[in-house]
């Protein structure tokens, strides 16, 4: 099968393959531009940066690639509107966003002409954003590693949404190989978002002690819990999230990060340590079908073997 362009406004993927973004800081400007010079769609994961680190890795990435740049961001941060004004200023691509849905989002990047993609799980979300004004939409299913809005697989989700809408449609949740990539395109998406198989590439920003966590996971590792931010989130198992199962872990310092948190503990800081390496007491996010891979690669070795697996796909 020769894969499509991914068009999202008036930018074009050679390669309809958005990289998730993934937080915090495993997705920075190196794996954002790696995956951009292969032709694909990187994206900085902002959420938990600072204005003025996030304009780093913005010219970071721009300095690094002449690809498409992307943010994601989530919803539920404090400081949402302004992270995306920071990146709309910088000239950002595009702007992807999670955890949580916004009205108000759209009209951000209405003036600059900047494409806001929401993460949706239901046809009528997808219907309400293209009320609004959202340039494409990424369809999430119960696969997917994070924040999760649904317990319908992406490749049930697809069909209904894609006959519902005519914007640009990304198919996320579960997709690591050239098969899945295949057959999401067959039923309707225009393109993929791929997070699990890049967070265990050379350029995500993850400590070697969280790419080895990774690769040890086996699918009963593979838990779900319930995030301060007020959705579920799937995760691996390690001995935080087991403690986070059994009950609350009230956070002893609170950055006031989230509009509203449920403060059964503190997701940034959980993130962060688990970014560094501490897997112990860290949140270690990831999809569902994690454990099939095998190895670490560079993003440019991926790329090569999602073409070889999706030319032998049937």
């Amino acid at each position: 099968m020769k894969l499509p362009e991914l068009k999202i406004g008036k930018k074009i993927a050679k390669i309809p393959i958005v990289q998730g973004g993934m937080a915090i800081r495993l997705s920075t400007a190196r794996l954002a531009a790696a995956v951009a010079n292969e032709g694909g769609i990187g994206l900085i994961a902002a959420s938990g940066m600072s204005h003025d680190e996030l304009r780093y890795e913005i010219r970071l990435a721009r300095a690094l690639s002449k690809g498409v740049i992307g943010i994601n961001i989530m919803v539920a941060a404090r400081d949402f509107a302004e992270v995306v004004k920071t990146a709309i200023s910088e000239g950002i691509d595009l702007v992807v966003a999670g955890a949580g849905f916004s009205r108000d989002m759209f009209g951000l990047g209405k003036e600059s002409g900047t494409p806001i993609v929401p993460i949706v799980s239901s046809v009528k979300l997808a219907k309400i954003s293209e009320r609004l004004g959202a340039t494409a939409i990424v369809v999430e299913g119960k696969e997917a590693g994070g924040h999760l809005g649904t317990d319908t697989s992406v490749r049930n989700l697809i069909p209904d949404i894609r006959a519902a809408v005519k914007l640009p449609v990304i198919a996320a949740g579960g997709v690591l190989h050239g098969q899945d990539i295949v057959d999401l395109i067959k039923m309707g998406a225009n393109g993929v978002q791929m997070g699990s198989r890049f967070a265990v590439s050379e350029e995500a920003n993850g400590a070697p002690a969280l790419k080895e966590y990774y690769l040890k996971s086996k699918p009963e590792d593979v838990v779900v819990i319930h995030s301060p931010v007020g959705l579920p989130g799937r995760a691996v198992r390690t001995p935080f999230t087991a403690r986070v199962m059994e009950g609350p872990v009230p956070p002893k310092v609170c950055d006031q990060c989230l509009k509203a948190c449920k403060h059964n503990f503190c997701i940034i800081r959980a993130l962060i340590r688990a970014q560094q390496g501490d897997v112990e007491t860290g949140l270690v996010f990831t999809g569902e079908r994690l454990p099939t891979i095998e190895r670490i690669m560079p993003v440019h070795d991926i790329f090569e073997q999602l073409r070889a697996e999706v030319a032998a796909a049937t």
